[in-house]
Parts: C-alpha cells; structure tokens; sequence
C-alpha cells in the first residue's frame, strides 16, 4: 500500500461530528482531600457550536477542566463531584466532550453514575483524587473497558494537561493518545508511507505522545498509517487540518471490531473547545477474479499495482486505500510491477469507497463480450448484519451469460424455498445477507420464476460464523471459458478467504 498511498491524494471530511457534554477524573498518584463543586467556564455553553473556538483561558487563581468519554462500551453517564447530589454534567455519550469547568485548585474525587440518573443510583465508577493547580488546562480522557476485569484494558481516566507548543505558521499540532483497549504498543507513520521507519516508535497503551504535540503541514488531509512490528496495522485519512490548530487525537475502540462498528478502532479528534469527532478507518477493498475468459490479471491505479498475478476464482490480498473513488485499470499478468506500457483490458471506476467499510471489488463478465455481457468492474460493500447469531450469506449473479436467476434450498427437482429471487448480471441480493442454518445445504440455481428448472445444483457448507458472499459466476456455456460454479467469499476471518463450490 506504500506506493497507492503515495500516488493517490483524496480529499475527505470526518466520518460523523459529536457534540459536547462530560464524563470522569482519576490519577492514582494523588492523595483524598474534600471535594470543590466545579462550574461551567462561560465559552462552555457556545463550544458544540465551534469546536476549533479557541479555548477560555483559566481566571486569576483557577484552573479549567474538561472530560472527554473514549471509552467504547461504556454507557452515557452522568458526572457527580463526590458528595454532591447534583451532576455537574450529564449524559455524556461516547465521543462527546465537556464544556471546560472552571475549578479552584484543591483536590477531587468524581462518581460516574447511567445517565439519567439520581444521586442514589449505583455508582459505575468512582476515581482516585485528582489534585488541579491553578493556571492548568486539564482533558480528562475516560478511557478503556467499562466491562474488563483486566488492568491492561480496564476503565480509567488519563488526565491529559495541556501544553502544546506554538504552531509555526502553515502547520499544526497533533499529540495522540493511545487508548485502543486491545491494541499492543504501536507505531505512528505520519504519511502512511513506511511502516519500518515509522516517525513515533513504540508508543505504549494509554500513553501519548507528549504536550507539546507533533507539527504537521496544516491545510492538507493527513495520512496516519498504524504499525506494529514494522508491519502496517491500519491507516486513517484526517481532513485538513486548520493552520495553527491544537488538536488532540485519542485513538479508541477496538481493534478486533470491524471498523464500521460502533466500538470499532477510531481516532477521536478533539479541538480547543470540544469534539471534533471520529476519524474511522481507511476503506479496506478484496478484489475477486470472476471472468471466466479472461486470463491471469494485475491491476493498476495510476502507476501503483495494486493487485498482482491473480487468476479466475481467486482473491487478491486485502488493499487499504484513502477514501475516494479510483479509476482501477487491469492488464494481463507480467512478471513485476511496473506498468505495462499497453492499453489496459479494462478501465473502470471503483464507485465512492467510504471510511470505515470493506468491499469485493468483482472483476466479471466476458473479455471477448460485449454489450450487457462485457467485461466490467463491480464493488460490493460488507454490509452483513452483525450479531443475529446465524450464518449470514448473500448471493451475487456474477455469470455473464446467464438469464436472471433464483437462488435457494434444492429439493430433488426444484427449489423450495427461493431465498434470492430475479437477480439479474452483477445484481446481488440486500447489503445484510440472510440468516441461514448450519451444515451442507443443497443450493439450486433456476432461471428466474422458473424454480422446476434447475440449472445447477450444489451443496454448500455452511458454519456458525460465516458471513458470506455467494457468486454465481463462470459461464453457462463451457466452451467461452470457465464453467458455472458458486465462489463463496468469506468476510468473517480477519483476512478474507474464497472456497469454489462446484456442481454435483
């Protein structure tokens, strides 16, 4: 990915923008003293309106303080200075953050209760004493897992005080925060373009990058690729960044989620005056070779190979790209990875890749067709629902000589129930699949609204995790290149896999 990074610059906005409101403190180094009640500052109130406002600046013998809620499991919360009946914020939700409060310097202990909530209510949390001197600018971060019982990911609140350095002019500052609750320590690669000699090296979990912040070339979408090991882990795309901005980026969630889930591994932006919102994932593409005369094919954008040496029914390795659509030209296999200096076989358009979402990119249809059977590109994105505890599958008409067709359960001459009815060429059924059985089901294909005519039949194996597109691909006629089989590609594993199920 190296070299598609490089080549291709795609300008992008935040995948969806918080509002403000609060959450906990917590520093074990401090010891127990009375609680202050603490106020809100007077910007408080327009801060969800400008989140890049610059902050107030604490009065004579007063310190601000804010809360930031990072952590991915917990619910919105109410927050309650140890002692008081009334919250000093309330509802704070995942991704949103407080207001700055004006507090006189002493010592402080919070108790987070489910929001709404009344003084009686269970506590959720309750932190060690936080000591606040007068002058300081503190964001305290509740980050890790409400839900663990390991100290390695377990709920806490990272009190971030502010020190960032002046922004020189055409930049900006950055300091990131690791909060990821199942992330190792990790590498920051600022350009996203060489995951071994990475600019932040062994950054560890719920440490951060110190308070000065890093400069970065403001007024241009930054590039932040994730390395572990010298490895590339994930990358994101910011918008551009504002000149002379002060910007801290709590990376949060999980990285065992998928990436469009609600706990998913994000970068939390957070400005002077409040929650910018999340960055989420570059898009993650599978491309799948799927033309039945078509020989072995590399693909290209620009001058970058992004697929190299693949052939009909397999599936390339995974490619992270920056959001945006790509113009993806695909030749004849040759030996390394340079660009043929013939015209492509085939240039098409990716369609719009978004943020935070996988997708098959199906190379199908006939090389030496035309028409409604010519070769094309068609994208598919990863939209199976998540959580039914059921199999998921969806079907795909990827055969360029076959009529509309009907998918389902074979009995022994027809097909009963229809699962996916009057798919016609690169049509597939509905983004979130459909809840099938475990074991070897016998799948017929039919002309569609014809379900005694079967045209093939196959006995697919299904197991509890799988979430599955399910091609029709090859040709009906054997004589214009591969034959009709089902390519069943499996999203489940953290890379995918395709299986050809031929028929009986």
């Amino acid at each position: 990915m190296k070299n598609i990074v490089r080549s291709l610059f795609v300008v992008t906005s935040f995948a969806s923008f918080a509002t403000l409101a609060a959450c906990s403190l917590d520093s074990a180094k401090y010891g127990d003293a009375p609680a202050a009640p603490a106020t809100p500052s007077s910007p408080a109130p327009g801060a969800a309106a400008d989140p890049m406002a610059p902050a107030p600046t604490p009065a004579a013998g007063m310190a601000i303080v804010r809360v930031i809620h990072a952590s991915a499991d917990a619910p919105s919360v109410d927050v309650y200075a140890k002692g008081s009946s009334t919250p000093i914020v309330t509802a704070l939700s995942y991704g949103e953050t407080s207001g700055w409060l004006d507090v006189p310097p002493g010592s402080y202990e919070f108790e987070l209760r489910a929001a709404p909530s009344k003084p009686s209510d269970p506590i959720a949390y309750k932190t060690s004493a936080l000591s606040i001197t007068a002058g300081e600018k503190i964001s305290a971060v509740a980050a890790g897992l409400l839900a663990s019982q390991d100290s390695d990911s377990s709920f806490r609140v990272v009190p971030v005080v502010e020190g960032f350095g002046a922004a020189q002019p055409g930049s900006a500052r950055l300091r990131v925060l690791h909060a990821g609750s199942d992330a190792p320590s990790v590498d920051l690669d600022v350009g996203n373009d060489d995951p071994a000699t990475p600019e932040i090296a062994g950054l560890a979990r719920f440490a951060d990058t110190g308070a000065a912040g890093v400069a970065l070339p403001a007024g241009t979408p930054l590039a932040i690729g994730i390395a572990a090991g010298g490895a590339r882990v994930t990358s994101f795309t910011t918008p551009k960044l504002a000149d002379g901005a002060n910007i801290l980026v709590v990376a949060t969630g999980l990285l065992g989620k998928l990436a469009r889930e609600r706990s998913g591994f994000v970068l939390l932006a957070v400005g002077p005056n409040g929650s910018i919102g999340f960055v989420k994932q570059d898009p993650q593409l599978y491309a799948l070779h799927a033309s039945p005369d078509a020989p072995r094919v590399d693909a290209f954008v620009g001058d970058s190979e992004i697929v190299d040496d693949v052939g009909f029914g397999e599936l390339s390795k995974p490619i992270r790209v920056q959001p945006g659509s790509y113009i993806v030209d695909l030749f004849a296999h040759a030996d390394g990875s340079a660009r043929p200096s013939t015209a492509p076989a085939l240039s098409a358009e990716t369609g719009a890749l978004e943020a935070g979402e996988r997708y098959l990119t199906v190379a199908t249809g006939f090389l030496a067709g035309s028409g409604a059977q010519a070769i094309r590109l068609v994208g598919y994105r990863d939209g199976f629902a998540l959580g039914s505890g059921k199999p998921q599958l969806r079907a795909v008409h990827a055969s360029p000589d076959a009529t509309e067709v009907d998918i389902g359960l074979a009995s022994a001459s027809k097909i009963d129930p229809v699962l996916f009815a009057g798919l016609g060429f690169s049509k597939s059924s509905a983004d979130e699949g459909v809840g099938a059985t475990v074991g070897h089901l016998p799948i017929g294909v039919t002309p569609a609204g014809f379900d005694s005519t079967l045209v093939a039949r196959f006995t697919v194996p299904v197991s509890t995790d799988n979430r599955a597109f399910v091609l029709a691909a090859g040709a009906l006629e054997t004589q214009r290149g591969q034959g009709f089989r089902l390519l069943v590609v499996d999203t489940a594993p953290s890379r995918w896999t395709v299986t050809t199920v031929l028929p009986h």
